[in-house]
């Protein structure tokens, strides 16, 4: 169901990790339910974009308000994220 597998690390932080063979088409533009803050664990040139934005890297840590459109735009290799959630 979604482009990512997840693993819950505690109350509200979880690992996601994007695979280098993720179908483009599959990381469509989407809003989250709650704020979070997403971090890549590991060197990549994935990007990520907010609507209306120019893309921006994963060098620090991101910042996504509930209910503001964004995407993840594929790289190479395999994606790390750290993502804490906040209700």
């Amino acid at each position: 169901m979604y482009p990512f597998e997840e693993s819950k690390q505690s109350e509200n932080t979880y690992i996601r990790i994007f695979s280098k063979d993720t179908d483009e088409y599959d990381l469509k533009w989407h809003w989250d339910e709650e704020d979070r803050i997403v971090q890549s664990l590991e060197k990549t040139d994935w990007e990520f974009q907010f609507d209306n934005e120019l893309p921006i890297s994963f060098d620090k840590e991101i910042f996504i308000p509930k209910g503001v459109i964004h995407r993840i735009i594929k790289g190479t290799g395999d994606l790390k994220l750290k993502v804490i959630k906040y209700d």
